[in-house]
């Protein structure tokens, strides 16, 4: 299996075919502008000192400063980062933000730290990174096991670093201190929107979608929350430990009681436990990996049951299994396109802070539904236009945006 930033490259790769981009411009979006690395050295509750990998990697700022989430993870290296700043360079290109691409990380598992320790972590990552990150420079934010706690932690950190208190630097931020409104749901509220949009468009009865979905936290259980509400029969749902599955329907609030009282959604009642393996092949109308990358590949794509794939998850699908799937008339809304609700609400946010003028959640979600509508509806023409899958119509939108920067701003000699 190729590593995610091999990944993102043939994408890249299969775009410039596409719009015959001149090889300059394909080179310029080949590499990052900047890979950061540092080894964060933590005292330890017992007194021991641990030292943890970390990473930021900025991916072209022709469109404004890098934007891009943290990540917590044990799996997390420099590929993986490499691959998400990427892909956040698109997807800010997408939602049409005035932003570049940027992901930072650290390789560590955070269930196995305490509170303080991780507050240790999260002021450590913005001490080593301080002087490339900045309201102008690049935005953080949050992104898999990463909370608003840590975000406030990181303010704070830069704040005191730099002598004054600057909300801007950094983005899902609880709303106490500086964040805004609908930013914890923001993900998947915009992932609703699009797929809103698709079904209209397909004119499907969204009453009688089928849905399952791969990964129960934030993204996910917000996600399972508002299709419930809306009518949405919900089918199976999968954590870390394994998959649920059930043909009438999982009852979500239950399922979330569930979850908290013995931390898995595994054995709940009247539900069949279904191997991790297994999870994506269940059959159902919609799939949403809302997980990691990678999960849907060229030796399970035939086996994919799911007439509509909603990518809440950062590249979730590899590149093999894309043409497999679209020949088999699958319809992928990409990442790039249907979890870019949290980076359209973290620029609200952004704004909010340098205006210090914050919005109604209504206004949010009322500019959330409009901004994610518009670039689902552009990216739908821009796939029959080239007769391509809307991932590729979403990275030829981005790039012809992200090549029209370079070239009005000049390449760099």
């Amino acid at each position: 299996m190729p590593n995610p930033f091999q990944n993102a490259l043939q994408q890249l790769k299969r775009v410039a075919k596409i719009l015959n981009l001149e090889e300059k411009t394909l080179q310029a979006l080949s590499q990052p502008d900047r890979i950061l690395q540092a080894s964060l050295p933590i005292k330890m509750d017992d007194g021991s000192t641990k030292i943890f990998p970390a990473y930021r990697v900025q991916y072209n700022n022709s469109r404004g400063p890098y934007k891009g989430g943290i990540r917590f993870h044990p799996q997390t290296d420099l590929n993986e980062v490499k691959a998400l700043a990427f892909w956040m360079m698109i997807k800010t290109a997408v939602a049409d933000l005035p932003f570049g691409g940027s992901k930072g990380g650290v390789t560590v598992n955070p269930k196995k730290l305490s509170p303080t320790e991780l507050e240790r972590l999260s002021r450590a990552w913005i001490r080593a990174f301080q002087n490339f990150i900045g309201p102008k420079k690049d935005v953080p934010a949050p992104d898999v096991y990463t909370t608003p706690q840590i975000m406030a932690w990181m303010m704070d950190e830069y704040s005191q670093l730099v002598g004054y208190n600057e909300p801007a630097v950094i983005t899902g931020k609880p709303v106490e201190v500086g964040g805004s409104v609908g930013r914890d749901t923001a993900t998947a509220q915009g992932g609703f929107f699009v797929l809103e949009e698709l079904l209209k468009t397909l004119k499907l009865d969204a009453k009688k979608q089928k849905v399952i979905i791969q990964g129960f936290g934030n993204a996910g259980m917000t996600m399972a929350k508002i299709l419930s509400k809306n009518k949405f029969i919900i089918v199976g749902i999968a954590d870390s430990q394994g998959g649920i599955y059930s043909p009438t329907g999982l009852k979500i609030t239950e399922l979330e009681k569930h979850k908290k009282k013995i931390g898995t959604v595994l054995n709940f009642p009247k539900a069949k436990n279904v191997k991790a393996n297994k999870f994506l092949e269940l059959p159902g109308d919609i799939l949403i990996p809302a997980a990691l990358e990678n999960q849907i590949t060229g030796k399970n794509a035939s086996r994919i049951k799911a007439k509509i794939i909603l990518e809440l998850a950062n590249g979730p699908t590899a590149a093999e299994a894309d043409d497999k799937l679209f020949k088999k008339k699958v319809i992928i809304v990409p990442d790039v396109l249907a979890n870019s609700g949290g980076v359209i609400v973290s620029y609200f946010e952004w704004v909010q802070n340098l205006t210090n003028s914050y919005w109604s959640e209504a206004e949010v979600k009322n500019k959330l539904k409009k901004q994610i509508a518009e670039a689902f509806l552009t990216i739908w023409k821009i796939s029959h236009q080239y007769d391509i899958d809307l991932r590729m119509a979403a990275f030829v939108l981005a790039v012809k945006r992200i090549e029209a920067a370079i070239f009005k701003l000049g390449f760099k000699t």
